[in-house]
């Protein structure tokens, strides 16, 4: 059966709840032999401090927010994993609930309905915290998102930088801004137009060209540092020393 590409068919597709987010897999950890210091950084998240995050988020969400390229799928799949969480792409999401790619929303009825349609996404997804959402590079963009987000959510900007970007976006030719010009003049507007309002995010982290789970440790302890959890593990305590029983020698 032929798929109906009007605007009336999508509007109503980003209203209808979806249960295909809570089944999102997780990626599993990176061996621990990549990295000693890894392993070290993983013996410090005890579980009691990743359920004291989870605690204190109560029903609200984690939002990561930055650019394309910035890793924001990648890293948000392994701290979900890493808080027990569920993980939602929010352009999986749109797409889920268009019945088809975000390219061919563009090129069927343009970017500004495809923004409307992911304000609508997103506004729904949050009601349904916790969990970690990774959000396309524009979302954040919108007034009323961004007052949801404050609202539901702790948002979090993986700031990077433009050559750390370029490396990655380069990977992959699906992502429709960067179509239609030179991909470098492109990341330049957007980090320009973009960067200024993602530093109203209420924590940032920077993405860089680590191992993914160094970047999950650093916004756990950014995470903790915001919710009053505690960065480190508590010292182990020191045994206290018995006292001797009193004397009952008598005195001459």
């Amino acid at each position: 059966m032929a798929r109906d590409p009007s605007p009336a068919a999508y509007h109503g597709r980003f209203e209808r709840p979806l249960s295909a987010w809570q089944s999102c897999g997780t990626v599993a950890p990176l061996p621990t032999t990549r990295s000693l210091r890894l392993a070290e950084r993983k013996k410090e998240l005890k579980p009691e401090r990743l359920a004291a995050i989870r605690e204190a988020l109560g029903a609200r969400s984690i939002v990561l927010i930055g650019l394309m390229g910035a890793g924001k799928t990648a890293v948000g799949r392994r701290l979900a994993n890493r808080l027990e969480l569920a993980f939602t792409d929010v352009d999986n999401e749109i797409e889920l609930a268009a019945g088809t790619s975000i390219a061919e929303i563009f090129a069927l009825h343009g970017e500004a309905y495809f923004r409307q349609g992911e304000r609508k996404v997103i506004a729904r997804l949050l009601e349904a915290g916790p969990q970690v959402l990774a959000t396309g590079g524009g979302a954040y963009m919108n007034a009323e998102t961004r007052a949801n987000i404050a609202k539901r959510g702790i948002s979090i900007w993986l700031k990077a930088e433009l050559p750390v970007l370029l490396n990655r976006v380069r990977r992959r030719d699906h992502r429709p801004l960067l179509l239609a010009g030179d991909p470098e003049a492109v990341m330049r507007m957007l980090m320009a137009e973009r960067y200024p309002v993602y530093a109203e995010a209420d924590l940032t982290v920077e993405s860089r060209d680590v191992p993914h789970e160094v970047i999950v440790s650093e916004v756990v302890d950014t995470l903790c540092r915001k919710l009053g959890c505690p960065t480190t593990p508590p010292a182990p305590q020191a045994p206290q020393a018995q006292q001797a029983p009193p004397s009952r020698d008598k005195v001459p």
